[in-house]
């Protein structure tokens, strides 16, 4: 069941929608006014964003080392400052499509979604303390170099492949929304739009390398803040101010918090926003290239930790700012449906029309937005293309390429990469045209392509047993049955079902038509069950199914042997929980102690227990006879050394192969 939270107030149904209705009657103007709103200067405002994204890029392909090594053009010598690079975290995947979608989101179903909100306080404390680490310590420039030293070279191909599909679509999708969003109110057209952002930010990024990256990144998201944050600000003015704005949108059924329904087919609910997107999410903050090529841009793991929690306030900030704009968007449009008016084509362009709507007559405003629309695409676009040129030189030129290449030479064939994937991500704009609801899809997108990869990683950090069959077998059940759902999702559209709107109050020029339902491939009982799963459970299916298949699979095919991982291939949040948590690792660690303070000075430092590990071994889970083989090993080395050094002092021999035969 779905409950509804209004907000109680002095204003009820009639006399709010008047009030607000009133604001509004003669601010509706036609499309046609709205293109000529856009004038020089705003051309002016956002010629200049570009402009300066452009310039960042010349500077730093001109100052410093001139980007003429890989370390600095793919990790910027891993000196940068935290701040910076913090922002650019927080810009790359926070694109035009969170802005446009959320905002739209809000309009159309309500409130519910912000509880996404909550998710990021687990995401953000899980990558920073479970995978960041590993990738750190490491010191990798491609985080899919991990599943060779953990698994094998076909894993990282395979990793390597759906993840440069995964972000090429997801470019497409970012190009495309902003560039169709702009088209219907500002005059410029979508291959125009498409051209702009692609062409520089391709330029900026394969001149500038990640230093240019980073700082046009912090640029830009300033820019989205403040455009969004101006957006609101006057349009709830306009409506009387914020009191108003929410009191509508509660009587209209757009305040809803508390969809408790387990049913997974559910599009939104707590469960699914809460931990069904914390996937989604860890699958990108986690174990995305792109963020943890920026994790090792700085110069200390404790430094990128500190940048991944400056993540946590400013993406809940702009996840609200943008709510409210779709709630203001709402409150000014709730008797009049622009979509259903046919003043736009696409709901994406509810909140350009808005803006038009609300700030045209102010000579430059409208551009300032456009140019935070425009920034949050580069952000991304320049953010995909630099990863995606980092993998295809480290995990497929390096990886199969029998000479070295020379560091200049790697730091060409970068540049060409990251020229190659924007032309790429341009020429499958056409793609993106087909996939509807922009939000919907890239967070879709992430759960069946990124989704696999958090599992295959996941199951190589966690659980030391795992082998390369294991993580092979489940990485590929997980994305052919991910991709299958998916699939099926977007051929027979499950009908969703919108808050309702009206267009009752809509001025007599408008044609508008109120459609009985929302068009669909068919009804929701004539489409099979797992077709219909919310795409927000995508991510955790997927990270489940590499689990629960690679596991069994590892144990029909031999577990790895604990002791044959690298302890740094394995969380060291997860070794410390061993310790403490696990009963026998306790008992361990207090006999050997007391074995230690028995023992003296000496055993103290190094407590030692020759008869442990032949009474205990062989009975123990493989991972702690590994631990305790190890932990004997260097007991009896650092034991055998003390002996030598008193009986050598006491004596005064120093026949070095004497004490040696006593070892």
């Amino acid at each position: 069941m779905q409950y509804k939270m209004g907000i109680p107030g002095p204003l009820e149904g009639s006399t709010a929608s008047s009030l607000i209705s009133s604001t509004e009657a003669n601010d509706i103007a036609s499309a046609d006014s709205l293109v000529s709103r856009f004038g020089p200067w705003d051309y002016v405002v956002f010629v200049g964003a570009l402009l300066v994204s452009a310039l960042i890029g010349l500077y730093y392909a001109c100052s410093g080392g001139k980007q003429r090594t890989t370390s600095e053009m793919l990790l910027g010598n891993r000196s940068l400052p935290v701040f910076p690079v913090s922002l650019s975290i927080l810009a790359s995947f926070l694109s035009a499509i969170t802005i446009l979608g959320t905002a739209t989101e809000m309009y159309r179903f309500g409130t519910q979604y912000m509880l996404i909100i909550l998710s990021y306080f687990i995401v953000i404390p899980s990558a920073a303390y479970l995978y960041m680490p590993v990738f750190y310590r490491l010191e990798l420039t491609s985080a899919h170099e991990y599943l060779e030293r953990r698994f094998s070279k076909t894993c990282r191909m395979l990793a390597t492949l759906i993840f440069s599909i995964q972000m090429i679509v997801y470019m497409a999708i970012v190009l495309y929304a902003p560039s169709l969003a702009l088209s219907q109110v500002t005059g410029i057209s979508v291959w125009t739009s498409v051209l702009s952002i692609g062409t520089v930010c391709t330029f900026y990024t394969s001149i500038g390398g990640i230093k240019a990256v980073i700082w046009t990144d912090a640029f830009q998201i300033g820019i989205m803040y403040a455009s969004i944050m101006a957006v609101v600000i006057k349009g709830s003015t306009d409506l009387g101010g914020m009191d108003n704005v929410i009191k509508t949108a509660a009587i209209h059924d757009r305040i809803t918090f508390f969809n408790f329904n387990p049913d997974p087919t559910d599009r939104h609910t707590v469960w699914g926003l809460i931990i069904g997107c914390n996937f989604t999410w860890l699958s990108i903050y986690g174990t995305s290239q792109a963020m943890v090529q920026r994790y090792l841009t700085l110069s200390s793991e404790e430094k990128a930790r500190r940048a991944i929690w400056l993540n946590l306030p400013g993406l809940v900030f702009l996840l609200f700012v943008c709510s409210l704009a779709g709630l203001v968007m709402f409150a000014k449009y709730h008797s009049c449906d622009p979509l259903q008016a046919k003043r736009i084509v696409a709901t994406d362009q509810l909140l350009p029309l808005f803006v038009m709507d609300t700030l045209g007559f102010f000579p430059g405003l409208p551009g300032f937005f456009v140019s935070g629309i425009f920034s949050g695409a580069l952000s991304t676009v320049s953010s995909s293309v630099n990863s995606l040129a980092t993998v295809a030189l480290e995990d497929v030129v390096k990886g199969y390429l029998e000479r070295e290449l020379s560091d200049q030479m790697a730091t060409w064939v970068t540049k060409a990469f990251a020229i190659f994937f924007g032309v790429l991500a341009i020429a499958l704009v056409y793609v993106a045209q087909q996939l509807g609801n922009v939000l919907q899809a890239a967070l879709a997108t992430f759960g069946i392509l990124g989704g696999p990869i958090l599992g295959v990683f996941t199951l190589g950090i966690f659980i030391p047993q795992a082998n390369k069959h294991g993580a092979v077998v489940g990485l590929l059940i997980s994305l052919a049955l991910t991709f299958w759902i998916g699939i099926g999702n977007f051929i027979y559209k499950p009908p969703v079902s919108p808050a309702p709107i009206s267009v009752a109050g809509c001025p007599t020029w408008i044609n508008a038509t109120l459609p009985t339902q929302l068009s669909s491939s068919a009804t929701a009982k004539e489409i099979v069950w797992f077709y219909r799963i919310s795409y927000v459970w995508y991510s955790m299916i997927a990270t489940l199914l590499v689990i629960v298949v690679g596991l069994p699979v590892s144990v029909c095919t031999g577990c790895t042997i604990p002791k044959q991982v690298d302890d740094r291939l394995i969380s060291p949040l997860y070794n410390q929980f061993i310790k403490t948590f696990v009963p026998f690792e306790r008992y361990k660690e207090k006999l050997l102690t007391s074995q230690g303070k028995e023992g003296g000075d000496d055993m103290k430092m190094v407590p030692v227990n020759k008869s442990l590990n032949v009474s205990m071994s062989g009975t123990l889970n493989a991972v702690f006879d590994h631990r305790l083989e190890n932990m004997d090993f260097t007991l009896r080395r650092n034991n055998s050394e003390s002996s030598r050094l008193k009986y050598a002092n006491t004596n005064n021999y120093a026949d070095c192969g004497h004490i040696s035969s006593h070892m």
